[in-house]
């Protein structure tokens, strides 16, 4: 295995490249010239490395059961931190014990992307990186670190709604609903009203790519420069259908912090339009505006299936990338069919 000929950005996706493009350099890595290839081998074919890797993770301080490094920038090269430095890069290698797990960082890079260029989504900076074997990782720049180092305020919605294993159990990041943690937003954002937009726009996202791990710890608030609060951009954005048999939302609750269910979730089981109707009259989204935020949702996007087509995938992950999209796109757009 050898780091692939590339037609397109690993970043942007962008045709005609053979290496990151300008726009990604400077959204990812401050324009900095950056080597797509990373100066090591994946842990499990470099007992040297998987040492450096094991040491990089005692001091790296997210949280999540995927492996995460702590990678800095230092000038035109990417390497993991030593104790005591601040990364301003996570890199995330293949994870283990899922379907298709060397397909993981071509899908998160991928959604992200989507997220970013199709719907308008609030992302960081976010590319594939290759390791020396040709093994790619997704590499994503730090939203909650300034330019001097230091860090900005960032909370998770588990650590706002008072949520931890100790007091909730194992499984606390998704015992809650969307509904729920919109109130959160309304209690800690000053600017709650154009937020919860942004958030509802999340979810719905969520929803239509097939991310059912979208709970409590993947949501945040990050302080700004004015001292208040705003949602965070969004991140671990993926299509965890295509690894795991699991649920069309994360949180035990779904939408709603009660038995609400439209008529098509009780038929079989999906959210439609109506759910969706539902859950914004209950944020307090006004109909003309929810109408607005829903309508690049529910459209057939050309855009969606030319990312997918230039992704890192491999082909019948793509198919089945492509068939998760259009599947959950009917279900929300059923009731205007009929």
């Amino acid at each position: 295995m050898s780091v692939p000929e590339l037609k397109y950005c690993p970043g942007t996706l962008a045709e005609g490249f053979d290496t990151y493009s300008r726009t990604c350099l400077k959204k990812v890595f401050n324009g900095k010239k950056v080597s797509h290839v990373l100066p090591y081998n994946p842990s499990q074919i470099s007992e040297e490395d998987a040492e450096k890797f094991m040491e990089n993770r005692k001091h790296i301080s997210i949280s999540g059961v995927q492996e995460k490094l702590s990678i800095i920038l230092d000038k035109n090269k990417l390497r993991l931190t030593n104790e005591g430095e601040h990364g301003t890069h996570i890199l995330k290698p293949k994870p283990r014990d899922l379907k298709k797990i060397d397909q993981v960082p071509a899908n998160e890079h991928l959604t992200m992307q989507i997220a970013q260029q199709v719907y308008g989504i609030n992302t960081p900076g976010n590319a594939l990186t290759f390791f020396k074997n040709g093994e790619h990782a997704y590499i994503t720049k730090r939203f909650d670190v300034k330019v001097n180092g230091s860090k900005w305020g960032k909370e998770d919605f588990a650590a706002l709604a008072g949520k931890t294993e100790e007091n909730a159990g194992h499984d606390f990041k998704y015992k809650y609903s969307y509904e729920e943690a919109a109130e959160l937003i309304r209690k800690y954002v000053t600017a709650y009203i154009i937020e919860i937009e942004k958030y509802y726009s999340l979810v719905l996202f969520n929803y239509l790519f097939s991310n059912g791990d979208a709970h409590l710890k993947n949501f945040s608030i990050l302080e700004s420069p004015s001292g208040d609060y705003f949602l965070s951009p969004a991140y671990d954005l993926i299509n965890t259908h295509i690894h795991v048999d699991d649920t069309d939302f994360a949180l035990e609750g779904g939408l709603f912090k009660d038995d609400f269910e439209s008529a098509a979730m009780k038929k079989n089981g999906h959210a439609s339009l109506e759910d969706f109707y539902e859950f914004a009259k209950r944020l307090d989204i006004k109909d003309k505006r929810r109408d607005k935020l829903l309508e690049p949702f529910l459209k057939k996007q050309k855009r969606v299936e030319e990312l997918i087509k230039r992704s890192f995938l491999d082909a019948p992950t793509k198919r089945i990338y492509l068939l998760h999209y259009q599947t959950r796109r009917n279900h929300l757009i059923s009731a205007l069919m009929r």
